[in-house]
């Protein structure tokens, strides 16, 4: 097979920044995705309607003119965020709130300290039908970092579910086996995001001939097995795992620091590196339905009209992009992949 046509993908899990750093990464995932759900924790968190349209306004602007992309916005949930918000926000446009347990990941701090505390405000989502994404860690320091999620599961997931069983929920980034069977395990109102890096990377990468700090993300990479049983979930077909690709720009200079930033950044090359974990696994049959089907599915949204060619055509990736007054280097900078991505 020397190429394969899908509907055009989304990516249900990105990140942007803002100001000048907007110019670098918004064309790179405009050329491939039709659609992103945006992240937002910015350094000033996104929690109220109006930021979160100023902000998809300057996202618009960065888009290149010949090419039509479409933001998808979502909010930062802090423990003293207010109901009477999530009306606002739907009437805005704004698609998800995302729960980010407080110090989980990059600019996490404001977020969510106890989950009870938004108790209110899930029931008002839960009503209105806004979807919560959840960054699925605990941040309880006596928890070892490899078992967080699993853990997540356990104390947070299966008990906010019960007491929430209409609240639409994306369990994001899953990187553990143990994820893989929670979702499979529900019926309805779960599905789960997967990034291209847990598909083709095991914990062995951040270690490969010294500290790699490129290779350094959260939730962080885990065991072969667990890569494994996440290929086999993404390639199965089952409706409730689509593409995220929680692609996270971030300076080369605070990547390369002793106190490395978490993140992986995919963007520019991220069908590529989903085409070659798919055929990885002999699956490239299944890559349209969980980069083009599933997401829309479960969002409540229609499919793409474009189409988007990949071929089998060796693809050198950049060593780095110009980033503010730095510069931005992706993963696998340097490297050769075995697909290209072209719209259609």
């Amino acid at each position: 097979m020397d190429h394969i046509d899908i509907i055009q993908p989304d990516d249900w899990h990105l990140h942007v920044r803002d100001g000048d750093f907007l110019k670098t990464v918004v064309p790179h995932t405009a050329e491939h995705f039709a659609r992103a759900v945006i992240m937002p924790n910015l350094k000033e968190p996104l929690t109220t309607a109006q930021s979160a349209m100023s902000y998809k306004e300057r996202i618009l602007k960065s888009v290149p003119d010949h090419l039509n992309f479409e933001p998808l916005m979502t909010l930062y949930l802090t423990d003293h965020i207010k109901a009477s918000e999530m009306a606002v926000a739907k009437a805005h446009g704004v698609v998800a709130l995302k729960l980010y347990p407080a110090g989980a990941t990059t600019n996490s701090d404001l977020g969510v300290t106890n989950i009870k505390h938004i108790y209110p405000v899930l029931e008002e989502m839960q009503k209105l039908g806004l979807l919560l994404l959840v960054h699925g860690e605990v941040t309880d320091p006596s928890v070892d970092v490899f078992d967080r999620e699993a853990v997540f599961i356990d104390r947070q997931l299966i008990p906010l579910r019960k007491d929430f069983p209409g609240l639409r929920i994306v369990f994001e980034h899953i990187t553990t086996k143990e994820a893989c069977e929670y979702v499979q395990s529900v019926d309805e109102g779960l599905a789960a995001t997967l990034t291209a890096h847990h598909l083709l990377l095991n914990r062995n990468a951040i270690f490969k001939g010294g500290l790699r700090p490129h290779y350094y993300c959260l939730p962080v990479l885990k065991r072969e097995t667990h890569r494994l049983a996440l290929l086999q979930a993404a390639s199965s077909g089952d409706a409730r795992f689509f593409l995220g690709t929680d692609s996270a720009p971030h300076l080369a200079s605070l990547k390369e620091h002793a106190s490395a930033c978490a993140g992986c950044y995919t963007a520019s090359v991220a069908m590529s590196l989903y085409a070659s974990a798919f055929e990885s696994v002999g699956r490239l049959d299944q890559l349209e339905r969980f980069a083009s089907l599933n997401g829309p599915a479960f969002y409540g949204l229609g499919q793409n009209t474009r189409q988007l060619r990949l071929k089998k055509l060796p693809l050198k990736v950049h060593d780095a992009y110009p980033y503010g007054l730095g510069e931005l280097k992706p993963l696998f900078a340097g490297e050769t992949l075995e697909w290209s991505a072209q719209l259609l």
